[in-house]
């Protein structure tokens, strides 16, 4: 038995009204979307006509958001009378492509504007006192935050108090009390009555946008796509329309900048879909703010110069290079640095690189399945850094207990940034550790995994697969299906990769469906019978060839796992476990454990002696390492313990199989020689007589044997001699010669059979 990973959310059968299950059909969409949208909630008509709406003009007046009139005014008013703004943005790709789009508006209105991203690690996050303070001695008269400014009450109130205006448009959660700004537009103002909160920050500054240009602005649909796939911001209601908007906006882009961007990063724009933003596009943005001065990503998504575009294009793929090798690295330092005892993995050193720690930590948190904060250590005595959580473990819940050991901190359930003294750490991994045991928080259980559907092979066609496009874009709140697919049989087992770290495999035999595991190669060997297997569908194209594929999410064997290792000396998956119980049936046979584990093996002497140990040691595997004369013992010993997996290693020190009993003509050559010979000495001269006699020296020894025991020759110090008074029997007679026919019967199951047939015959 093997355990998913997670824990498995199957669906449950729906009363699904028939007037939407006739929807559906009219939309020819296939019957299991009816029971998905239901599960999301999308159960009426209006709501499917809403889900599936493409249409601009069903998006909301702007001027629903609370301060858009008085915000739209004062903009108005700068731009007639001339006044310096300054558009003050974030360093992420929301925010690169918010401001970029606030700017580009401006201009269009013939503004006198220039636009700024803070520096993480000069300014930091959103409204910076000492830049706020630099901005007004610069002369500017209107500052506009986009992505940012709900929080930055002492900047905003300086700036105020200087006569210059903050009009703030955000999306981030809002504190207790606002800032005092000219004013605030927030799709969750308190006072507003906007219809949907979820928009990202490029979706407020569109918005923005939308009511000074007094229509949607098709110029920036592109911006506002890229920004909110990225900010992984709810992609439902008016995000749905955006997004499929901007998808075909990107595709006709005369950006020259991004049509750079998009060249380096290889995504093909006729074929551009969301996931190209969040895994190619998306990064890229956020890399350069990640390592530094993310400005020249605004200048590049407004370039009119070609040469400029591929300048900052390149830049800004070299930034993204050199990011994922420091993550690469501060990873593997990090996972070296892992103390398995702790709850949660709290890691700390110098000259990490801060811009990079949120990633680290979700990858840290992702091989180890336990929450993990990683932290800078700065030559002041602080440290910084940033958290990730798993789903049973509310990070930002716990830290706030012990909220005195920070000097800044933020964040929500799943991901958290703080700033401490270095000193404090201990103290903060000894609380963390406790709250989790005092909370009882069980953080081996597995997040849950929703399942959408439970298919067949079969029915896991190309066309399926591209229907499933129907139901897109994809992301926060309306993920891609993930399903089930139960009691496969997996064919073609291969290792991928550098470090063979991926699995690929079909799904049966017929090889229309494969399945693609990432970072799953060490676990190579589940995969050898029959499994169930959770993922997402895709297509795979190759040489002008479609195949739907699955990438695998995670896996369960049920019931025992029969592992074939005969013919294999690999050693690491049974030793993986502490409890293993090594079972030989003769002693010879430990030989071929490691040194340090020959005295564990336990040679069989009898069942009772195998019950005793398993109630003792609670046993989760079984290591067979030979053949016994009765093969009903291997079946009564793994009924003994409630193992979990069995291991054959099938090692025949005799080989009777391969050996055999001996021909009528062997055995005749044999007595031959010792008749004529009189006597041999077999202590020193086996070697030369097996070579002699053309008989392999295993076969030949067994042979002397069976003579012996017939009485047809008697050995005495070694020597070898023909008995006085011979009686005929036959061969069959020798309890030898039986044992050793069943011993070759024994071996060819135990050491030919299909593993199919042994598994069976284990569980039967």
């Amino acid at each position: 038995m093997k355990a998913s990973k997670f824990q498995w959310q199957k669906p449950v059968k729906e009363d699904i009204d028939k007037a939407f299950l006739a929807e559906i059909a009219e939309r020819k969409l296939p019957a299991l979307f009816a029971e998905i949208l239901w599960r999301r909630g999308i159960r009426d008509e209006s709501a499917l006509a809403a889900f599936f709406n493409e249409d601009l003009a069903n998006l909301h007046d702007p001027y629903l958001m609370y301060d858009m009139e008085k915000a739209v005014a004062r903009i108005q008013k700068a731009v007639l009378e001339g006044e310096r703004i300054l558009v003050y943005g974030d360093y992420d790709a929301d925010g690169i492509t918010s401001t970029t789009i606030m700017k580009e508006t401006l201009e269009l209105l013939g503004a006198d504007v220039v636009a700024f991203l803070p520096n993480r690690f000069l300014q930091g996050y959103g409204p910076n006192l000492a830049k706020y303070q630099e901005i007004v001695a610069e002369g500017i008269q209107l500052i506009i935050t986009v992505d940012n400014g709900v929080a930055g009450h002492e900047a905003i109130a300086f700036a105020q108090s200087q006569g210059v205006d903050v009009v703030v448009t955000d999306h981030h959660e809002l504190p207790q009390e606002l800032p005092e700004a000219y004013a605030v537009v927030h799709p969750r103002h308190p006072q507003g009555t906007y219809p949907f909160g979820d928009l990202a920050g490029v979706g407020v500054a569109f918005k923005v946008a939308t009511a000074l240009l007094e229509e949607p602005p098709a110029e920036f649909l592109d911006l506002v796509a890229i920004g909110t796939v990225a900010d992984l911001v709810s992609l439902t209601g008016e995000n749905r329309i955006l997004i499929k908007a901007g998808l075909e906006a990107i595709k006709q882009t005369e950006r020259i900048g991004l049509l750079a961007l998009c060249e380096k990063s290889g995504v093909a724009l006729n074929e551009i879909t969301e996931t190209s933003i969040g895994f190619s596009i998306g990064p890229r943005l956020n890399a350069i703010g990640r390592l530094g001065d993310a400005n020249p990503a605004v200048d590049l998504m407004s370039t009119f110069d070609e040469e400029e575009a591929q300048e900052l294009a390149t830049l800004l793929e070299e930034k993204n290079v050199e990011r994922k090798g420091i993550v690469e690295t501060i990873t593997q330092e990090a996972l070296s640095m892992i103390n398995p005892q702790n709850n949660i993995h709290l890691l700390a050193k110098e000259n990490w690189h801060e811009g990079v720690l949120g990633i680290v930590a979700g990858n840290v948190m992702q091989q180890t399945g336990k929450p993990a904060i990683l932290l800078a250590l700065k030559e002041d005595g602080t440290a910084k850094g940033s958290g990730r959580s798993v789903e049973q473990l509310n990070l930002f819940e716990m830290l706030t207990t012990v909220k005195e050991l920070f000097t800044h901190f933020g964040g929500h359930h799943a991901a958290v940034g703080l700033t401490m003294p270095a000193e404090n750490i201990p103290v903060l991994q000894e609380k963390m550790n406790q709250y989790i045991l005092e909370n009882e928080i069980d953080l081996s259980a597995g997040a849950p995994l929703v399942i959408d559907g439970i298919l067949q092979p079969e029915e896991a066609t190309v066309a399926f697969v591209q229907s499933l496009s129907a139901l897109a874009p994809f992301g926060t709140d309306n993920p891609l299906p993930t399903f089930l697919l139960e009691n496969i049989q997996p064919q073609n087992v291969k290792l991928l990769g550098a470090t063979q770290q991926h699995l690929k495999f079909s799904v049966d035999d017929k090889e229309t469906l494969e399945a693609i595991a990432f970072n799953f190669g060490k676990q190579a060997s589940e995969f050898s019978g029959t499994v169930d297997i959770v993922g997402q569908l895709s297509i795979n194209e190759w040489n002008g060839l479609k195949k739907a594929q699955m990438q695998l999410k995670d896996f369960q064997v049920k019931g025992i796992q029969f592992f074939d290792w005969r013919g294999k000396r690999n050693w690491q998956q049974a030793l993986a476990a502490e409890e293993t119980l090594f079972v030989a049936f003769q002693k010879v046979s430990s030989k071929i454990l490691p040194a340090n584990l020959q005295a564990e093996v336990v040679v069989f002497d009898n069942l009772a002696e195998i019950q005793q140990l398993c109630q003792a040691k609670q046993y989760q595997q079984l290591a067979v390492l030979d053949v016994p004369s009765d093969l009903t013992l291997v079946q009564q010993i793994v009924q003994q313990g409630e193992f979990s997996r069995v291991y054959l290693y099938g090692y025949s020190e005799e080989e009777a199989y391969l050996n055999g009993l001996g021909s009528r003509e062997q055995y005749g050559k044999l007595f031959s020689f010792i008749k004529n010979q009189q006597q041999v000495d077999v202590r020193y001269k086996l070697d030369q007589l097996a070579q002699f006699l053309k008989i392999p020296k295993n076969l030949l020894i067994f042979m002397i044997k069976v003579f012996s025991e017939l009485k047809f020759v008697t050995i005495e110090d070694g020597v070898l001699r023909q008995s006085e008074e011979i009686v005929n029997r036959p061969l069959t007679e020798s309890q030898l010669y039986q044992q050793r026919m069943r011993q070759i019967e024994n071996e060819e199951f135990l050491l030919l059979a299909d593993s199919e047939k042994i598994k069976a015959w284990l569980q039967g």
